[in-house]
């Protein structure tokens, strides 16, 4: 049970979902308080509550789905259905990163510190979701929506409209793509008697539904950059996460599933790493 098999447990790769909108959540909370100084332990903080809520996440994830991971040929290699890492250092791994993450919102302010237990809550909620309703992917959308309304908490300790717009965003978006990723395990799932969109809807409905849930979020940018009075940064980032968004529709089709994970990892990771950077640009220029 190696450092490097916990990076794997937890699928570190897929931080750049959540992350650049945490940063930008940061980074928002001063360019609305223009009041408050530039505080970079401040943000090494807000970055350790990222990697201990999202360590504490994908571990539970892993430990809560360890039987139906053993089952699937998809996930069967997981670290845990593996015996690379066992059931019970999965969960004492959960259980120290959910303390590291409440401790760390203490040193941050009240209301982060306060906030932190229905934080938890959610991310940890989500794996259990599966088994009985098919909004998992909304749930799981809410657990990163999280991401930068917590981060400009962190800096202003309150609450203004531009973060909520852009964590509403972030979870039609990220319920999308999570619809789609969940196209592959709709054989086994409904054998499993697990609950998703396309276990109850089939494969076209779940992509139209989809593609529905992206089409608000591109409204929901546009909404942000009128209401933030925002400029070219903003609007070439949006633009090219637009592009991404529709670009992965473009190249999953109800026959075709074989290039589900450029559509799930690698277009929706652009997307946000590029939207992250000109969003900051914008904010900080």
């Amino acid at each position: 049970m190696t450092f490097k098999n916990y990076i794997s447990l937890v699928k570190f790769e897929h931080t750049v979902f959540a992350l650049p909108f945490a940063c930008i959540g940061f980074f928002l909370g001063y360019y609305e308080h223009a009041e408050l100084s530039f505080d970079w332990i401040l943000l090494l903080k807000m970055l350790l509550c990222m990697i201990f809520a999202r360590n504490a996440a994908m571990s539970f994830n892993r430990y809560a789905d360890r039987k139906t991971d053993e089952k699937n040929p998809r996930t069967a290699q997981r670290e845990i259905p593996a015996r690379i890492i066992s059931p019970k250092a999965a969960l004492i791994f959960v259980v120290v990163n959910c303390i590291l993450f409440w401790i760390t919102t203490f040193f941050i302010n009240n209301l982060a510190f306060y906030l932190s237990p229905f934080a938890l809550f959610i991310i940890l909620f989500y794996s259990y979701t599966k088994r009985f309703t098919a909004i998992c992917h909304f749930v799981l959308g809410a657990a990163l929506a999280i991401a930068p309304t917590g981060a400009y908490i962190a800096v202003c300790e309150n609450i203004s409209v531009t973060p909520i717009l852009l964590s509403a965003a972030v979870l039609l978006w990220t319920a999308g793509f999570d619809i789609i990723y969940a196209l592959q395990d709709e054989d086994f799932d409904k054998s499993q008697s697990l609950k998703s969109i396309p276990v109850i809807s089939g494969c076209k409905n779940a992509m139209i539904l989809s593609s529905f849930l992206h089409f608000i979020v591109i409204i929901l940018l546009v909404i942000i950059y009128f209401y933030g009075k925002f400029g070219i940064f903003y609007i070439s980032g949006s633009v090219i996460f637009s592009i991404m968004l529709v670009y992965q529709h473009l190249i999953i089709k109800p026959n075709d599933l074989r290039k589900i994970n450029a559509a799930f990892f690698v277009t929706n990771g652009i997307a946000s790493i590029v939207f992250g950077i000109f969003f900051i640009i914008e904010l900080l220029h």
